[in-house]
């Protein structure tokens, strides 16, 4: 299972904050950061403050700022921008990044936001999105010294030199939502993802069936679509911690239980273990409040201090029992706030954190003695075990 993170920046962020939590993100080792594409709030308890940041923009800067972690939206509009400007600023972000660039794409449903930024929101739009795809598609796709050449209803490119081309060859294209007929079928023909929305159980089935089908009509083997879901993601080791999570959602616990990920770290997995069984293999955290995952310089200490933690309990390449020992790991609990230290080991058995921590025989590390991943204490995965850091970390046992 892959794990990322997803966040509503038009709700009150800067791009410095986009960023911390970028790179919160992947010290932490999720496998992406992945942002909306608004240009208005939708929560009126701050006003939005301190305003709407470009989508592409912003990616372009953490491309630079960030190493590893893959980026996109979830998703943009169709509404704005060309479709020609859209293929230019897509594949010149992907080269900034090195190839870790992804698009999400839709139609737009917001009308308020262009009504406040003077965007036109036709009341059809799916055919804005198919066209603006096959331009896209078309550009990337055009051989090298080719021109590209498109008439649609809504976009006219001559003779294009379909310029630049992106690193990704091709660069995945996240398509997503419930529609019935229209959705499935752009998802099996550009699509190398299929988002199925938030994380309400019940409809995903018949949704995942239908894209299945779509694939099967045109031949493209159903196993090379990607299927992922999104959540708002609200977790404690409290109902009190979750409440105050939910709240800075702008939502309620039992909302959020139903429709995205929240609860206990133990419920959170029993949910994700539920979606991984209907084929999913990609969840999107949705983390609306910036501030509750900063975690820059911390996280990367611990993930310092873990990563020699397994050759020195198993042997292996480079381990020195003389040197890398337990008792100059850091205090854990110090160095990682709970919010960070829960959605860090959320759901280590199936790949949460770095890889280079989950190898086999890697112990993760809770210090609250309470399991994040099961009640009781138990081994969820023979892979890993939880142990309490109290029973191998001291609080005086690295100093400085």
């Amino acid at each position: 299972m892959d794990f990322r993170i997803f966040t509503e920046p038009q709700n009150g962020a800067s791009y410095t904050d986009q960023l911390t939590l970028a790179q919160a993100a992947e010290s932490l080792g999720f496998t992406g950061y992945f942002r909306s594409d608004h240009y208005l709030t939708m929560d009126d308890r701050n006003g939005g403050i301190p305003g709407p940041t470009d989508s592409w923009t912003t990616l372009a800067g953490l491309a630079r700022e960030t190493s590893t972690i893959r980026l996109g939206t979830l998703v943009s509009s169709a509404t704005f921008r060309h479709p020609g400007i859209l293929a230019i600023q897509v594949a010149q972000v992907d080269d900034m990044s090195g190839g870790r660039i992804e698009l999400g794409l839709g139609t737009g449903w917001f009308e308020r936001e262009h009504e406040a930024y003077g965007i036109p929101f036709p009341a059809k739009r799916f055919g804005l999105l198919e066209e603006q795809l096959d331009v896209i598609t078309g550009i990337w796709g055009t051989e090298p010294g080719k021109t590209f050449s498109y008439e649609g209803k809504h976009y006219t490119l001559t003779q294009s030199p379909a310029l630049p081309k992106p690193v990704q060859s091709p660069l995945p294209i996240i398509i997503g939502g419930s529609g019935p007929s229209r959705t499935p079928a752009l998802t099996a023909t550009f699509a190398a993802e299929y988002n199925a929305g938030f994380a309400t159980v019940a409809p995903l089935k018949e949704r995942l069936d239908r894209v299945q089908a779509a694939c099967e009509m045109i031949d493209r083997d159903p196993s090379t679509l990607v299927l992922s879901i999104a959540g708002t993601t609200a977790v404690g080791a409290t109902e009190a911690q979750i409440d105050t999570r939910a709240t800075a959602a702008n939502s309620t616990a039992e909302n959020l239980r139903h429709t995205g990920f929240a609860g206990t770290a133990s419920e959170v997995v029993d949910k994700i273990s539920e979606l991984k069984t209907l084929g999913f293999t990609r969840v999107y955290f949705q983390v609306m409040d910036f501030h509750d995952l900063v975690l820059v310089r911390p996280a990367k200490r611990f993930t310092d201090s873990v990563l020699p933690l397994d050759s020195a309990r198993h042997g292996g390449p480079g381990s020195d029992s003389e040197t890398v020992r337990f008792d100059r790991l850091p205090d854990i609990h110090k160095w990682m706030p709970d919010h960070e230290r829960v959605l860090a080991i959320l759901a280590a058995p199936h790949g949460f954190c770095n890889p280079a921590l989950l190898r086999p025989g890697n112990k993760m590390i809770d210090e609250d003695s309470q399991l994040a991943f099961g009640g009781g204490r138990k081994v969820r995965d023979d892979r890993f075990e939880v142990i309490n850091a109290a029973e191998e970390l001291d609080d005086n046992s690295l100093g400085a």
